[in-house]
């Protein structure tokens, strides 16, 4: 198919160059990593290889029951109809965006030492929850994580044929017969890519084990980095276990690609499966459970801190105030930059052809692959012979969160712009609209709102962030996550409660004022 005849050469020129700046910002950091690593990987020692080791197992721990407890709680949303499944099922996106070390907090008040779990257990005689540890992180994991699997094998489920069912009812299949020959085969397909994107996001979560982990039993390779950082200075170790962090990431990344099983089922009529096999009183029971246990395992924890951060709002400090301004301005330049990084990529990759474009989306993409924590690591060590990194340490943070929400934004704006091109691209093209016109008046009113969703993801997950940040900052130039962690560690539980509703409020709120006004100024 030919290309439009009115290319927009300054937007493809901008994309390329954004391309080209998300590559060096990946790859660079990584070559700045492997080139401070020591030859033969001397720096690394027994706890270096207990913390690959841990990162491992709790990865493998909590893909493993996120996808397994995902698969009754999908099914139960696939074949119930009930007031509020829409708003359920929003909810299970929320933790996406919800700063982890607010949920870390919710967790600690429902499954702490002193939590309501521990106060429950204490009539039985039953000693208190230590959720210190192996089995905090990975609850914590699983907490963030089976949302995103259950939506992803919800997707899986809806996307059997409804005819597939009909024919299986009239067969008169049972839910053995309806499992083997419609179900397992979708699971098949689905859970192992759902698996492999849940390991790859637990082996990047640096602040599940800052605030869970630690000690010989709970470092990850994450959190040695930052310990290698942080307390020994010790810029080699450091990059070795960050070119480890990389090849684990990558590695894991190809399996989700070689393991793919292809689809099991052919279309279908596009008719909605209103209720998958015969609807006994035992499955609404057992559909009802799997819904409220999963409903309050997400809700409680949100509900605690809000009620533990209520009565010290009034109270906090200055420093906590003066640190959520530094927030909301990362999270607004990181937004920002985001914006600048993928609108002009988009664009690109819907006006070049073949190779060229996949490979624009490939940069893009490849900011997966490292994670923060790394590529703050990269950054550091090029910008320590310049200049003080601790002076730069917002606007690196920024940086970063930008690089690390290109993916999702690009996933948000490429359909888009294909979608606005596709349906008005010859009108513009017969008008001889290019350039800054063509933008203006064709593109933009078409992408409010996938702008808006991009710049509210961006904003909401560089102001939960507490990775970068903990690399590069002083006290004095702490955001809210890093201050909220200060005052944990310093036992001050009511003010980090109240710094914590605040962190939930303004990262909630930043993603709502941006995604409604995009879709309040989207054309209908």
């Amino acid at each position: 198919m030919a290309r439009r005849a009115q290319p927009l050469g300054i937007a493809t020129g901008l994309g390329i160059g954004a391309a080209a700046l998300a590559l060096t910002l990946a790859l660079g950091t990584i070559a700045a990593v492997a080139w401070r690593a020591e030859p033969g990987g001397a720096g690394l020692g027994a706890a270096d290889l207990a913390a690959i080791r841990f990162t491992l197992l709790q990865a493998l721990a909590s893909a493993a029951l996120s996808t397994l407890l995902a698969v009754p709680v999908a099914r139960a949303l696939a074949r119930r109809r009930f007031p509020g499944r829409g708003v359920l099922i929003t909810l299970l996106g929320a933790p996406f965006i919800l700063p982890v070390i607010v949920a870390v907090m919710g967790l600690l008040a429902v499954f702490g030492r002193s939590g309501l779990l521990s106060h429950a257990l204490a009539p039985l005689g039953l000693g208190p929850v230590d959720i210190y540890g192996p089995f905090g992180v990975v609850l914590a994991h699983v907490f963030f994580n089976l949302p995103l699997a259950t939506r992803l094998v919800l997707q899986g489920w809806l996307a059997i044929p409804a005819e597939r069912f009909r024919l299986a009812a009239a067969l008169g299949f049972g839910p053995a017969e309806r499992f083997r020959h419609l179900e397992r085969p979708m699971l098949r397909e689905v859970l192992p890519g759902a698996f492999l994107v849940v390991f790859l996001i637990c082996l990047t979560s640096f602040a599940v084990a800052l605030t869970l982990g630690g000690g010989p039993r709970a470092t990850t390779i994450e959190l040695a980095i930052y310990q290698a950082f942080r307390f020994e200075f010790d810029l080699g170790r450091a990059a070795w276990l960050a070119l480890i962090q990389v090849g684990v990431s990558i590695t894991a990344a190809l399996a989700a690609f070689a393991i793919a099983v292809p689809g099991a089922f052919g279309p279908g009529l596009d008719r909605p499966v209103a209720q998958i096999g015969p609807d006994g009183r035992g499955l609404r029971l057992q559909d009802t459970a799997c819904l409220g246990l999963a409903a309050l395992f997400l809700i409680l924890p949100l509900a605690m801190v809000t009620l533990r951060g209520l009565p010290g709002l009034a109270d906090l400090p200055a420093s906590v105030y003066a640190a959520a301004l530094r927030s909301i301005a990362v999270a607004l330049g990181s937004a920002a930059l985001t914006l600048a990084l993928a609108l002009p990529m988009a664009i690109a990759i819907d006006r070049l052809d073949g190779l060229a474009g996949r490979t624009i989306q490939a940069a893009g993409t490849l900011t997966i692959a490292a994670s923060p924590l790394v590529m703050g690591t990269g950054l550091f060590i090029l910008l320590f012979p310049l200049a003080d990194p601790r002076l730069l340490a917002l606007p690196v943070t920024a940086t970063v969160n930008a690089a690390m929400s290109l993916p999702f934004a690009l996933r948000a704006l490429v359909p888009a712009v294909a979608e606005a091109e596709r349906s008005h691209g010859r009108l513009a093209d017969s008008l001889g609209m290019t350039g800054r016109a063509r933008l203006r008046l064709m593109l933009l009113p078409r992408l409010r709102r996938p702008i808006g969703f991009t710049l509210g993801l961006s904003a909401a997950l560089s102001m939960g962030d507490l990775g970068v940040i903990a690399l590069f900052s002083d006290p004095g130039h702490a955001t809210l996550p890093l201050q909220l962690y200060g005052l944990m560690a310093a036992y001050q539980m009511d003010s980090a409660a109240a710094a914590g509703l605040l962190l939930l409020v303004l990262s909630l709120g930043l993603f709502w004022i941006f995604d409604r006004g995009g879709r309040a100024r989207a054309e209908p």
